[in-house]
């Protein structure tokens, strides 16, 4: 297992990971069309490389076996409106391909996003997750995430998936 820090040339790697992971954990969450539109506007390589422009973001990619198994996007000094703290961090992606499930993997690429976020003297991190989406809830809860609000991700103009944010505080 090997974590780096990415770069905008690995914007494909990224982009191929997003898809079949979004496609792998919220394919059923709206419909065919909705999902498919989503997963072109934001899984292609000029949107993510365009990402790479924000200094407060930060990809890493997970190698397990000399594959790219997943992905983290976290943006530093990210508020939320329901977290009455400064300095917090915006966990926006931990993806794991499911051929990858059960090694470990979203653990140790968290672990690493949580040491990350402290070096540089965050005292939270949150995120928002898919009611739906039981196994991230579960891993979340677990690691003692609360559910601090709520949020309707934007699928497409006339879909939206209700989301809890979370929160943790170091």
């Amino acid at each position: 297992m090997k974590i780096i820090k990415a770069s905008i040339e690995h914007s494909d790697v990224i982009a191929e990971i997003g898809k079949k992971s979004f496609l792998e954990s919220h394919g059923n969450s709206a419909s065919v069309e909705d999902i498919n539109s989503f997963i072109s506007k934001t899984y292609n390589q000029k949107s993510i490389s365009k990402e790479f422009e924000n200094t407060k973001i930060q990809y890493h990619i997970i190698y397990f076996n000399d594959k790219a198994a997943g992905f983290s996007k976290i943006e530093l000094n990210t508020s939320n409106k329901y977290i009455n703290a400064l300095n917090i961090t915006k966990l926006d992606r931990l993806y794991l391909l499911k051929e990858f499930y059960g090694q470990g993997l979203g653990s140790q690429l968290f672990d690493f996003n949580i040491k990350l976020s402290k070096k540089q003297n965050q005292k939270g991190i949150w995120l928002a997750v898919w009611v739906e989406n039981k196994r991230a809830l579960n891993f979340y809860t677990k690691i003692g995430f609360k559910i601090v609000g709520n949020y309707n991700f934007k699928i497409s103009e006339t879909h939206s998936n209700p989301n809890h944010i979370m929160f943790f505080k170091y």
